[in-house]
């Protein structure tokens, strides 16, 4: 991005109706004025009345997975076990080499059971063939990233020998993950490097990264060979910590000289997932009846609290992944008993009492709207009669606390308007709104997902939108179009000048 020593927005148009101009130096707004009191200081671009809003953030992504997920077989359409080997089959013959990884799947409402031999006969439709490689490895995702289904050659290659379905949930599922390997660190970094720009073109001006590789030294690297669309806060996991530790830095202190990359939170994952059943809840799932019939504690009360604790006293907040209600319960327990500050990620079933011990703790609530579409069956069926208060996102901001949003890409797209017209409208493809009375206003919506605002003294992160947001319908909103994005004063995306 070249730099920008200087630059007026003249006549933008704010969400509150005002129409002012806006000037940016260093880095930052050093002037907010009514439009024509005063001359345009620097480069001058005139808005002529297109909305200007602060810069949005994702604020739960998982970014080289997302920046490698649209080159992977997508599985997303699947509709049952069998349905998802044939596209896999499919690729196997037009790709004879290499491993076959698929990602996107949702199992939870599938008709037929993923297995290992599914994934086996796709390389070998009918039965073994003379030519099929029995060493050639099939991995599908699933789209939240807490189960992968593997063949057999996959199972043996990762450890898992004599397994009796080939699907992995939870610690072996990220294991797997964390370890496919299937592109080089160059490849993916210049896959990260496109994933930037194009989120940039929808507006983002930051990221919360999660992947489960130590994203600070990953984002050093990047940032290093010239990285700079967007400002990154690099998270990193427990058993890390020492690594992470070890810089003695509290969390949000840069990493780098250009200050867009800070160290990011400590992220512990206490629960599965729903579309995994494996979300750690009061009532337990439909059908099940083992020790797992209330879904999987990953990390239990005794484990999180001295992780908070540890974390409390350097200065790093904390992101506890907890789905479930009872996950959620204890995790609000734990934030309680350390004083520790940070977000509850996804919180996506609640019990009433739990919702204002949010604002009382001063923990926010980071949530991604856009999951609300896409589990609503699955929530229908599982969570029945408590999908009342899944997804909770008006009840949340009414006891007062704070919203963060995100996609959780690429569980979800890493585009900010998907997650802001699912908490709108609580639709999509022309469904009736699912629990309508959770909906967010529009403004309530960005508000979530902005870090700064068009203020003296605020970072000059900006987006210029090329079109009206506030008369848009859903479908609309989804796809607002942007024309420009300013990250720290400096373009990241121009299609206006």
């Amino acid at each position: 991005m070249p730099d920008v020593s200087g630059l007026t927005f003249s006549g933008a148009r704010l969400l509150d109706g005002r129409v002012v101009d806006v000037t940016v130096s260093g880095g930052l707004i050093t002037a907010v004025t009514p439009a024509g009191e005063l001359p345009a200081v620097g480069e001058h671009v005139e808005l002529d009345g297109h909305l200007l809003i602060p810069g949005l953030w994702d604020r739960h992504t998982h970014f080289a997975q997302w920046a490698q997920s649209s080159r992977r077989v997508q599985l997303g359409d699947a509709e049952s076990a069998a349905d998802a080997a044939g596209v896999l089959a499919a690729h196997a013959e037009a790709h004879p080499d290499g491993a076959v990884v698929g990602v996107g799947f949702r199992d939870a409402l599938w008709p037929d059971r993923p297995h290992f031999s599914l994934l086996d006969d796709a390389l070998s439709p009918g039965g073994v063939s003379d030519d099929a490689d029995p060493e050639r490895k099939v991995i599908a995702i699933s789209a939240d990233l807490h189960t992968v289904w593997l063949n057999s050659a996959a199972l043996r290659a990762h450890g898992f020998y004599e397994h009796p379905s080939g699907v992995l949930r939870e610690q072996d599922a990220f294991a797997v993950i964390d370890a496919l390997g299937d592109v080089s660190v160059d490849t993916v970094d210049r896959w990260a490097h496109e994933a930037a720009e194009a989120a940039a073109a929808r507006g983002v001006v930051g990221i919360v990264d999660f992947d489960m590789d130590f994203a600070p030294d990953a984002w050093r690297r990047r940032f290093a060979a010239g990285f700079d669309e967007l400002r990154v806060e690099a998270a990193f996991y427990p058993q890390d910590r020492e690594q992470a530790f070890a810089l003695d830095l509290p969390s949000g202190t840069p990493l780098e000289e250009s200050g867009l990359l800070v160290l990011g939170p400590l992220k512990v994952i206490t629960d599965g997932s729903l579309n995994t059943r494996t979300a750690y809840c009061d009532a337990p799932y439909p059908g099940r009846s083992g020790d797992d019939r209330f879904g999987l504690l990953t990390v239990p009360p005794n484990e999180l609290a001295p992780l908070l604790a540890l974390s409390a006293r350097r200065g790093i907040h904390a992101a506890v992944h907890a789905i479930g209600d009872h996950a959620v319960a204890y995790a609000l327990d734990c934030f309680g008993a350390t004083g520790a500050r940070g977000t509850i990620e996804h919180a996506q079933l609640l019990r009433p009492e739990d919702l204002p011990r949010f604002a009382e703790l001063g923990v926010t609530a980071s949530v991604q709207p856009e999951h609300a579409m896409d589990d609503r069956d699955v929530a229908d069926r599982y969570w029945r009669g408590r999908t009342g208060r899944a997804f909770p996102l008006r009840s949340l901001l009414d006891a007062g606390a704070q919203l963060a949003f995100g996609s959780d890409a690429p569980v979800a797209p890493l585009d900010p308007w998907l997650a802001i017209a699912s908490a709108v409208f609580r639709t999509r493809g022309g469904r009736t709104a699912w629990h309508g009375e959770q909906r967010l206003t529009l403004q309530q919506a960005v508000q979530a997902s902005v870090r700064s605002s068009i203020a003296v003294g605020q970072p000059a992160d900006l987006v210029v939108l090329g079109a009206d947001p506030r008369a848009a319908d859903v479908a609309e909103l989804r796809s607002q179009p942007v024309v420009a994005t300013m990250v720290a004063g400096r373009f990241s995306y121009d299609a206006i000048r």
